[in-house]
């Protein structure tokens, strides 16, 4: 029986060394594309941030965009438990696999949040540990929390492309689970895939337009009119559908591309967004 995940894009996304990949994670925050220094040490005693879409590819590329959303998470009261919506890259899961291990990193594991798996352990969702086996998406997630989160615990979702309305049925299921809970949702996901930098910026507009509305089916529905290449759409609306009742403000944070950190004539595109609470969010009820 697993009892631990194994890393298994160490080495290639990120460094398989621990002092390597600290000090790779903190050039992230420093970097002028990021939030241009380490995050703060002293955090407020509050916690309004709910949500973040964050980007999941190598960290020299999409590292120092995504340390903008952690930055804003270490400057908070520590979530209870975080939920990490991934994608399916290759096709492995029936629909929504969850995990029920600790994932390892070379800064250690992060434990599997045990109450928040039981409340969404229910059909459509099931544990797949096979499914996460090859996929990066959630993985790559990891090395920032453990480095702005003291001892987290989390869930794995990974989620796979297919109709709205069986997107809508997972976002159920999340919705009932971490409703009046103390949990930190993350949809992974990068946008545009291997095009000119502004037809990249052109399109993820439109996509990063409806995250902002709080719209999941427009999104879901924006990505399959324009062709947009936005491989964490799943994730990402079902993250827009679970939440879609509380009285949350979106805002986007930084928009890039991988042509900043290595220049071509084709770019991944890249986004950083928060979901935030009007008032701080309190611990979750009992």
């Amino acid at each position: 029986m697993t009892t631990e995940r194994s890393p298994a894009v160490a080495g290639s996304f990120y460094a398989a060394d621990a002092a390597e990949l600290a000090g790779q994670i903190e050039s992230c925050f420093r970097s002028e594309r990021g939030p241009g220094a380490l995050p703060t040490r002293h955090r407020r005693p509050e916690r309004t941030v709910r949500a973040a879409v964050v980007p999941h590819a190598g960290f020299e590329y999409s590292g120092p965009i995504a340390a903008l959303a952690y930055a804003a998470i270490a400057a908070e009261r520590p979530p209870e438990a975080v939920l990490i919506l991934g994608v399916d890259h290759y096709g492995e899961s029936r629909g929504a696999a969850l995990s029920a291990v600790g994932w390892r990193t070379p800064l250690g594991t992060t434990a599997c949040a045990r109450p928040l798996l039981q409340r969404l352990e229910r059909p459509p969702l099931e544990v797949d540990e096979a499914a996460h086996a090859r996929e990066h998406s959630i993985e790559v997630q990891l090395p920032f929390l453990e480095y702005v989160l003291p001892r987290p615990a989390f869930v794995a979702l990974e989620i796979r492309f297919g109709p709205f309305a069986d997107l809508d049925r997972i976002a159920g299921v999340v919705r009932e689970a971490v409703v009046g809970r103390d949990v930190l949702l993350l949809a992974s996901t990068d946008f545009s895939h291997y095009v000119p930098p502004e037809v990249a910026r052109q399109q993820d507009a439109r996509a990063i337009e409806a995250i902002v509305a709080r719209d999941g089916r427009r999104l879901y529905d924006t990505v399959r009119a324009h062709d947009i290449s936005m491989c964490g759409v799943a994730p990402t609306t079902v993250l827009l559908r679970a939440l879609a009742d509380e009285p949350l403000t979106a805002r986007l944070l930084r928009w890039g591309h991988s042509g900043e950190a290595s220049r071509g004539p084709e770019v991944v595109g890249y986004a950083a967004l928060l979901l935030e609470s009007p008032l701080p969010r309190p611990p979750s009820v009992k």
